[in-house]
């Protein structure tokens, strides 16, 4: 039962308004293989906004639009930070290669609100250093509160300090206060149940500990939409309860989904509103039940929650659209047509392949998992089965140009139809087949119908797309070690397939990332 318990540790950021935000920039001793990504950070389970390249010398520009004025993630090299964006923005931002972005400087419309951003995450981050958070928590009840309201003191009283020199938007003023009242919340209850734990199980707090509880939640939908370190909390409080529940209700069943478990669960608590009950079913589905593993019949009960118990059409939306990202279409339905061009600049449609089965292939020269060391294990397998099914090798690079030169480099004397999806991962070929960076290379198998036949995979060696590539073809591949997974570059961890969620609240990490 500890995967359940696994759910309440971590939670994802919120705010209004969907207008175009226009980018641009330099990353100082970049790498032309590293890519710019803008997330909204108050989703539960959100997608990249826009992918950006680099150029040669560093310089980058694009835009996307900003579903909400809010916070969002900035991603780039494996690093992540936050920004707070308004629709119909224009900002410049920079930095060098080496500590971007936890490190930038920003110019243009967004300079003000960001400036008191981090100027008060630079604050969390020494003010983390004279803390011992550890010691606190062994005090008694008493003292243990009085170190917790000196907290928010001091951290409210350098947000005031901050605005009076930077004058920032009201609303990213109460964000920043929601989020430190958040994260507050999830100490007070990490408190109570260590103290539980500690060998007395019936120990309650008093009532100047929830009074203060409740002074921290005057605006508790507010939160719950904006505020990551308020749905741990709830999550947190609600973690024993709900183990005990789960426990009961899977005895003797092994095809219950944690999903369906909390789903239920929910029903019954009447203190939630259904904004707070939308958020935190969203974000245990999406990190317990929606992921490249899951079973086609668990992908599609997670289909019928999300349809009647999700009343939120924003979440609801994005539930499906990652759902969609990282578990494909419904096997049986029509594999879609897109904008597709040979290196000739001549069309060409997927449907030319119907009558044999195949594979589509996505990569890009950009990603890292595509390479010299994956083109044996890829020749391999078209090797193998290429007299009974057709491959196509579909290019998402930002230009064609790119496209000739990868695939003239990459697939020389593999067998099989190079294509470009003009626009790459901004194309409509990249949007109907769901495909982001973070999933690249992925494999589509589609039958001789022109039908989708499987799951997207994202490793060549996965024992289940070896069993629909011989029931396509009528083949049957040699035998191997399940152990060994053929993940030599064109393979991915699975676990990283979730969509890149954002960084923990500033003011619950240690050291906060520092901009400037």
């Amino acid at each position: 039962m500890k995967k359940y318990l696994l759910l309440f540790i971590i939670a994802v950021f919120a705010m209004s308004c969907s207008k175009k935000v226009e980018v641009k920039g330099k990353i100082t001793g970049s790498s032309p293989l590293e890519r710019i990504e803008f997330i909204e950070a108050s989703g539960v389970a959100t997608l990249p906004l826009i992918n950006i390249g680099l150029k040669n010398d560093g310089t980058f520009s694009g835009s996307f639009e900003a579903p909400k004025n809010g916070m969002y993630v900035v991603s780039y090299a494996g690093k992540q930070n936050l920004i707070y964006l308004k629709g119909g923005q224009k900002l410049e931002i920079s930095g060098n290669g080496s500590t971007f972005p936890m490190e930038y400087v920003i110019t243009g419309d967004a300079k003000q609100n960001n400036d008191f951003l981090m100027a008060t995450q630079k604050y969390l981050g020494n003010y983390a250093q004279t803390v011992n958070m550890n010691e606190l928590l062994m005090k008694d009840e008493k003292t243990f509160l009085k170190g917790i309201q000196k907290v928010e003191a001091d951290i409210n009283k350098n947000i005031e300090e901050n605005v009076k020199k930077f004058n920032p938007d009201n609303e990213l003023v109460q964000w920043k206060k929601n989020d430190i009242a958040g994260t507050l919340l999830t100490i007070m209850t990490q408190y109570d149940l260590s103290h539980k734990q500690m060998g007395n199980p019936s120990f309650k707090v008093t009532k100047a500990f929830t009074d203060y509880e409740n002074k921290l939640q005057t605006n508790k939908d507010e939160m719950v939409k904006g505020n990551p370190a308020y749905r741990s909390y709830l999550l947190s409080k609600m973690s024993p309860d709900f183990q005990k529940y789960a426990e009961g209700k899977t005895k003797g069943k092994t095809d219950v989904t944690t999903s369906e478990l909390f789903s239920q669960y929910l029903k019954d608590k009447k203190d939630l509103s259904q904004t707070a009950k939308d958020y935190l079913l969203a974000f245990v589905m999406a990190q317990s039940d929606i992921h490249p593993t899951t079973p086609v019949a668990t992908a599609d009960k997670i289909r019928k929650i999300i349809d009647t118990d999700i009343k939120d059409a924003t979440i609801k939306s994005d539930l499906k659209k990652i759902q969609f990202a990282i578990n494909g279409f419904k096997v049986g339905e029509p594999a879609p047509e897109a904008s597709l061009v040979k290196q000739d600049d001549k069309a060409y449609k997927v449907s030319e392949n119907k009558g044999k089965p195949y594979m589509l292939v996505f990569y890009a020269s950009w990603n890292p998992y595509i390479g010299e060391s994956a083109i044996p294990v890829l020749k391999e397998v078209v090797n193998f089965y290429k007299s009974k099914m057709n491959f196509v090798f579909v290019n998402v690079d930002d230009t064609k140009e790119q496209f000739v030169k990868t695939s003239n480099s990459l697939l020389k004397g593999i067998t099989g139809t190079n294509v470009y999806a003009t626009g790459g991962l901004n194309s409509d070929m990249a949007q109907k087949y769901g495909v982001y960076g973070f999933k690249l290379p992925c494999f589509f198998i589609v039958d001789k119908d022109g039908k989708i036949a499987s799951k997207p995979f994202f490793n060549l060696g996965d024992p289940e797309l070896v069993t629909v590539l011989d029931k396509q073809t009528g083949l049957t591949a040699p035998k191997v070690d399940p152990r060994v997974q053929l993940q030599q570059g064109l393979g991915i961890d699975p676990a990283a397939m979730q969509a890149t969620p954002p960084p923990p609240p500033p003011a619950a990490n240690p050291q906060p990332a520092q901009a400037k």
